[in-house]
């Protein structure tokens, strides 16, 4: 399941959005994200499906692949659904001792459920489409505001870049040690949840020492490099904004506009 993380990847293609500038595809990723939270009805989300059908299509990432990444919010995707299925009050369609689904609680558990999907597609499209580099440049610029009340607007923007580079290297480092540790005797599958508990500390303790080691080391190596980043620092490719990236500004406030307008209708006809 670790494998199927794809969070953090990058995943090379010719695509129109892959040259879309980073900064505009920060700006795409939270509005898209707010925009599911302002999403409150079966139009809102029907919206959004076919914006995210059409953006996977343009950036010619796998579906398949896409949806491999699903894999590992599972166990978190079934405890928010059990959550607002069963604590929900409202008018009870089925009761079984004391568990009691609702009406309001299917609708509330399906929009949480279609949220959370997409919530994790369309940060993993983000992640497909940039390289750590270009997405360093792209926080950087777009955070620069915040310089003038004194944020270490670049040092954030690093460490978010390295972490999310290390996501897919901590994740294959996990599955070999897995594979030692089981090859070993080691059980990770059967037992209580204490037993599984400490079986995951032969996992745990290998994998925390290996992360310290790859830290310590790209330390030194941006040190003995010298790196200096934030003023002054230049860059090989400095980020410049093109035609696709203004009309891709535009659409966004379109969509923005759309899903405020969906809600806001659909309110107005319930009142009435």
């Amino acid at each position: 399941m670790l494998r199927e993380l794809t969070l953090g990847q990058y995943y090379p293609a010719d695509s129109i959005v892959h040259l879309l500038d980073p900064r505009t595809k920060l700006f795409g990723t939270m509005v898209f994200i707010a925009s599911l939270f302002i999403a409150d009805n079966i139009w809102g989300y029907l919206i959004a499906t076919a914006v995210l059908a059409a953006v996977i299509r343009l950036t010619q990432v796998p579906v398949r692949f896409i949806l491999r990444g699903l894999k590992a919010i599972v166990i978190l995707l079934l405890i928010s659904v059990s959550f607002n299925l069963f604590l929900t009050p409202g008018e009870a369609i089925f009761q079984l001792w004391i568990f009691k689904i609702t009406k309001e609680g299917v609708r509330l558990a399906s929009f949480m459920a279609v949220r959370l999907i997409y919530l994790v597609i369309g940060s993993s499209l983000m992640t497909l489409t940039t390289t750590p580099n270009q997405l360093t440049d792209g926080l950087e610029k777009g955070l620069g505001c915040l310089k003038a009340v004194k944020i270490p607007v670049h040092e954030i923007a690093m460490m978010m870049s390295i972490a999310l580079r290390f996501i897919p290297i901590l994740v294959e480092e996990t599955d070999k040690i897995m594979k030692a540790q089981m090859a070993r005797g080691a059980d990770f599958e059967t037992g209580n949840l204490i037993q599984k508990a400490k079986a995951m500390v032969p996992l745990l303790v290998p994998l925390f020492i290996s992360a310290f080691r790859r830290a310590t080391d790209l330390a030194m190596a941006m040190e003995a490099r010298c790196y200096r980043g934030g003023e002054g620092r230049t860059k090989m490719k400095p980020l410049r904004y093109s035609q696709r990236d203004h009309d891709a500004y535009m659409i966004f406030a379109l969509y923005f506009v759309v899903m405020i307008a969906s809600r806001v209708y659909l309110l107005s006809l319930i009142h009435i």
